[in-house]
């Protein structure tokens, strides 16, 4: 098993220039404390996801490149693979879950994907089958070096802007992007510690991290929370990363990642999706459970539905 390396993370940020963009932190004076978030909501596609997926595909050969990419994804991975497929100019096949918000299918159209929809549970088993009938090269939404890889350039700009960090937060769906943040921290900034946070209602890593191995927990289960970019759950490879480099896992209630939403939006001026206010969340409600100190919060995006973002202002 590869684990990715702080060389494997600055490669990648070699290949993003131009492409992904370099977010700011803003720090967050309505809030106590030294409170900065990073808003990965403003990439290009509105999410984080950008940068594993542009990285993934740019780390392949002519050959594969040229026959054409397929990815599963919730949401985000699926624009961020379209958006990259379109810089390439290659053919870019999208399988979502029936579920997932349709301003997220219809911006992944509109980025020149062909999406296809099926039931939740069988979006991975779907991409798989497309890519041996048709010879596709697949991008999946975390499970690889290159998109872990890729992610991981988020915490080596929060270390180059704040290189006296003493806390992170990152959202944990598939692990992924917390493995990569991680990596780069811990390279980086090898004081500051690292915590992953996801919903209560989807808190199979929290289980894992527990019980020292890999707790399923059932798509059903997960798919209840509102924050449906992170339904997904660990692989080997992010579980191995996560457990080498998470200091702790803060758990967050529904309630409270709404509440986030709106603060962000009335106090911080950004629009957040959901998953993007996860993290967030973590210090405005669980600060007692954190180190203190400098800390950096990743909004991971904000591709939230107009009606949901109303209903949650109201």
């Amino acid at each position: 098993m590869h684990l990715v390396t702080i060389s494997d993370i600055e490669t990648a940020a070699g290949r993003l220039k131009g492409t992904a963009v370099h977010t700011p932190l803003l720090r967050q004076l309505w809030v106590p404390g030294e409170f900065w978030v990073k808003p990965e909501s403003l990439q290009p596609i509105g999410a984080f996801k950008i940068r594993g997926a542009y990285n993934a595909i740019a780390a392949l050969t002519d050959a594969e490149r040229q026959r054409g990419v397929v990815a599963y994804s919730s949401g985000n991975h699926a624009q961020a693979v379209a958006y990259a497929a379109r810089e390439f100019g290659i053919t870019a096949v999208i399988v979502v879950p029936d579920v997932t918000p349709r301003l997220k299918v219809e911006a992944t159209r509109r980025w020149g994907a062909e999406v296809r929809e099926v039931p939740i549970a069988e979006r991975e088993s779907a991409a798989l089958a497309l890519a041996e009938e048709r010879g596709l090269t697949l991008i999946p939404p975390f499970d690889h070096p290159d998109i872990i890889a890729g992610q991981g350039t988020v915490g080596l700009e929060i270390a180059q802007d704040l290189p006296d960090v003493e806390t992170v937060l990152v959202p944990i769906s598939g692990g992924g992007f917390a493995s990569g943040v991680g990596v780069a921290i811990k390279a980086k900034c090898p004081n500051a510690k690292v915590y992953g946070v996801e919903p209560e209602l989807a808190a199979d890593t929290a289980a894992s991290l527990a019980a020292g191995e890999i707790v399923e927990w059932p798509i059903t289960d997960r798919a209840r929370t509102i924050a449906d970019g992170l339904r997904a759950q660990p692989s080997e490879l992010t579980f191995a990363h996560l457990r080498h480099v998470l200091d702790g896992v803060i758990t967050v209630t529904e309630d409270e990642i709404r509440d986030t939403v709106r603060a962000l939006a009335q106090q911080g001026r950004l629009v957040t999706e959901p998953s993007g206010a996860t993290a967030p969340a973590a210090y405005l409600h669980h600060a007692d459970e954190l180190p203190g100190g400098r800390t950096v919060a990743v909004v991971s995006g904000g591709n939230i539905d107009p009606a949901m973002l109303a209903e949650l202002l109201a």
